[in-house]
């Protein structure tokens, strides 16, 4: 719960102070897919999730099946294939969710180079959210985040030209056609 300071003032002479509460041990992920189709506008979907308290001993981060989870959201909400490219992340790769995917005929994935953050898209929305609705906040408790992050995302969400603009600021274009599916 820590928020990123961007921007700060104080007045001359004073050093700026951002009030934070101390760290939790609680944590959020968020998941997150940006869905381009030539012709239609851009597309942010996500879940947040919020996992209990890490002494509990319970994962905290995504499984795969929450990520399977996203996967059928996604092709129900867009009624159509997906072609899915994806950074390396251990759970991505997943022997479960491989033969999940592997299983689907409406959906391939290509994976992107490992230590590669500047081709993924995703990443772009990451980095707006957190110097724009985190940016100089100091959350009261998890639902003061999470409503926070709902809003941030669902603001970036009915934005198709900062979504393109995520997609051209990796420098890949949607006709590609050396990929490779693995």
């Amino acid at each position: 719960m820590t928020p990123p300071t961007r921007r700060t003032w104080s007045r001359r002479g004073h050093t700026p102070v951002v009030t934070v509460r101390g760290r939790s041990q609680r944590r959020f992920s968020i998941a997150a897919l940006t869905c381009y189709r030539p012709g239609h506008r851009s597309r942010l979907i996500y879940r947040p999730k919020r996992h209990p308290d890490h002494r509990s001993g319970q994962r905290r981060s995504f499984a795969w099946t929450d990520y399977r989870d996203l996967l059928i959201a996604a092709h129900h909400q867009l009624g159509g294939p997906l072609v899915l490219i994806w950074d390396n992340l251990n759970v991505h790769r997943d022997a479960r969710l491989r033969a999940f995917i592997d299983a689907q005929d409406w959906l391939r994935v290509y994976y992107l180079p490992p230590y590669a953050p500047d081709l993924n898209p995703v990443e772009s929305i990451w980095s707006l959210l957190r110097r724009s609705s985190q940016a100089n906040r100091a959350f009261t408790d998890p639902e003061h985040l999470l409503g926070t992050l709902r809003r941030g995302l669902r603001r970036l969400q009915y934005r198709r030209e900062v979504i393109d603009g995520c997609l051209a600021a990796t420098g890949l274009n949607l006709t590609t056609s050396r990929l490779q599916a693995r």
